[in-house]
């Protein structure tokens, strides 16, 4: 795979927003807007658990406590509780200061269990709380958004985005913050110490602060990347299984094995790029703290022969720089999980910055109880899907209630996009969508699904019993309403021959089922929702000839008493409507009955007869 060809590919996938800000290496101002970003998620999420994190810290302080106590216990035992015993044989103090020193162990091991424990309480609560709050945000988004985000990259944020956040709270956090109380506690010991020593300690210092330094602003960089190579794994491994039958029929698998392989090359790449990171910072580390042990034993050691320090302040002292160095050296690996934690949770918190396109009312209009009438208008209507490409300019529509409209055209009309905006999957770029004199945008989500019911070409099918399927907008549905919808549109005589009847398994997007039988479930689906308004997008394409009269037939009982949009190629369809639309570059060329529009030998008139011909 050549670099333009997994450049370009890459481009596809990445979303073009913060997304892909992320993605690319940030500048400084991007930088801070995406820590802030996350902060503000991650204090969100914590806000809630503030008494257990009050706890935590102070098992954690307890704990650092307990485990400082060692070496100076050390030093105690070697200076007082070692010369009384050789002196007089008297063992007391040594034993005592003994004891203190198991004591401060037996605390450490305590301390440490217990945060543990609340920590992993807590760290489960707040992915919990994420997990939810993605899974919302997912499913109250705009379809715009859904179409330029794929469902690759919204699996990555919900599995891989996860699983990092989830090993920082495992096993990094008290590593993490133990790490930094040990390095302050340490450092402030020394100084208590031995003042000399501790300045030939600090000597380290700015080497310690200027590698740190680098590698946090380096690893930060990596570990985007690699959060962002692993989505682009995942978004191409879903894209491929989700068209395997396209594979397989184009015999695609060598340029997709092709294509996979360079982004799994990219994969790789990262990764070693984040390890070879490690690979400086870890052992210029542990250089460093033996170099500063080797000065500080050798002067000292000098300072011991002169009278000037006791032994066990040294031996302390070594301790001491033994506890300050390690969490250092090993702070590169928990370094590893906090940045792939940190990239994963930016990621997380832009998803969850993101806006509906046709957000919900501030003041919802109080619609009646009951089914709407269903009166649909569309004044001065002006939408595009992207600035400077108007789709359709400022449209003018009518629809009485209760009346059958079919949308008529070629294709790029218009006639989709009319039926997205009176489903209100997007809003008008200027204008008005009105159902009953009510703006769509004035009505609450469950309002509008409540009144307006789309049918489309490929209605997804869920996993689950053909009696889910058809319940699926009004799960309270009883058995008995659920077979009196299927037998209405005529899916009873079907789903009674399946192995067990409306309780058979349609197996994954209903691979149990034919495109007819799945088309079938979805009008008894949107005959039981019983709504004011519905949209039959094509909704009868995917139907053989023995499938579709059968439908033909339903239709004129479903569309009985409610306002419906009917979008169609074949005409036969078309036929069962009150009146025609025939749509031009957005524009209302022909409208009225189908039988005068047949007879006035105008476009819809050419488009019957094309209609006619073609059946002969």
């Amino acid at each position: 795979m050549t670099t333009a060809d997994r450049k370009a590919w890459r481009g596809r996938a990445v979303e073009e927003d913060a997304e892909r800000a992320a993605a690319e290496v940030p500048d400084e101002r991007a930088m801070l807007r995406l820590r802030a970003r996350s902060r503000r998620l991650l204090t969100g999420l914590l806000r809630p658990h503030r008494r257990l994190l009050g706890v935590a810290v102070a098992l954690l302080l307890l704990q650092n406590a307990a485990g400082m106590a060692g070496p100076f216990l050390v030093m105690l035992i070697i200076d007082r509780g070692i010369p009384p015993l050789a002196a007089r044989g008297d063992a007391t103090l040594l034993l005592a200061l003994g004891g203190l020193f198991l004591a401060a162990a037996v605390t450490e091991y305590a301390t440490k269990r217990g945060f543990l424990l609340l920590s992993a309480q807590i760290g489960q609560s707040v992915l919990v709380d994420l997990r939810q709050r993605v899974y919302d945000t997912f499913q109250r988004l705009s379809v715009g958004f859904h179409e330029r985000y794929t469902s690759g990259r919204m699996v990555a944020r919900l599995t891989s985005d996860m699983d990092s956040i989830a090993e920082l709270f495992d096993g990094g956090i008290d590593d993490l913050v133990l790490a930094g109380l040990s390095v302050l506690s340490v450092a402030g010991i020394l100084l208590w110490l031995d003042l000399p020593l501790a300045l030939v300690t600090l000597l380290s210092f700015p080497f310690l602060l200027l590698l740190s330094r680098w590698f946090a602003r380096a690893s930060a960089r990596a570990y985007r990347r690699g959060r962002e190579a692993v989505a682009l794994l995942i978004v191409y491994f879903g894209e491929s299984l989700g068209g395997i039958r396209a594979v397989h029929a184009f015999r695609r698998e060598p340029r997709n094995q092709e294509i996979f392989a360079g982004i799994n090359d990219d994969n790789r790449r990262a990764t070693l790029h984040a390890y070879r990171l490690i690979a400086i910072y870890s052992p210029a580390i542990k250089l460093i703290g033996n170099v500063t042990v080797a000065v500080v034993l050798t002067y000292g050691g000098w300072q011991v022969m002169h009278g000037r320090t006791e032994l066990g302040v040294l031996a302390a002292f070594l301790l001491y720089l033994r506890r300050f160095f390690e969490p250092m050296q090993e702070l590169s690996q928990f370094y590893n999980a906090l940045q792939s934690a940190t990239a994963a949770l930016e990621k997380l918190a832009a998803v969850l910055d993101e806006k509906p396109s046709v957000p919900e009312p501030e003041h919802a209009y109080p619609m009646p109880p009951g089914r709407p009438p269903g009166r649909l208008t569309l004044r001065n209507v002006e939408f595009a899907y992207r600035p400077g490409q108007v789709v359709l300019p400022a449209l003018d529509v009518d629809v009485t209630a209760g009346q059958t409209v079919a949308l008529v055209g070629a294709t790029g009309a218009g006639k989709s996009t009319i039926a997205k905006l009176v489903g209100r999957f997007y809003d008008p770029t200027s204008g008005t969508v009105r159902l009953d004199g009510v703006d769509l945008r004035d009505l609450t989500d469950d309002q509008l699904r409540g009144a307006v019911v789309m049918v489309t070409q490929e209605n997804h099918i869920f996993s689950g019993t053909v009696a889910d399927n058809i319940r699926f907008g009004r799960p309270d549905a009883t058995d008995e309403e659920v077979r009196a919808a299927a037998a209405t549109i005529g899916a009873d005589d079907f789903i009674s021959r399946l192995p067990d009847g409306y309780d058979t398994d349609v197996h994954k997007r209903g691979g149990r089922l034919s495109a007819g039988q799945r088309q079938l479930v979805a009008f008894a689906r949107a005959f039981l929702a019983d709504p004011a308004v519905l949209i039959l997008d094509e909704a009868t394409s995917s139907l053989d000839v023995p499938s579709e009269r059968l439908v033909q037939r339903a239709l004129r009982t479903i569309l009985a008493d409610r306002t419906a949009l009917v979008i169609a190629h074949r005409l036969s369809t078309v036929e069962i409507a009150d009146r025609v639309l025939v749509l031009d570059a957005g524009q209302v060329v022909e409208d009225g009955p189908p039988a005068e529009l047949i007879h006035s030998g105008g476009r819809y008139a050419a488009l019957h007869q094309q209609w006619r011909d073609s059946l002969i």
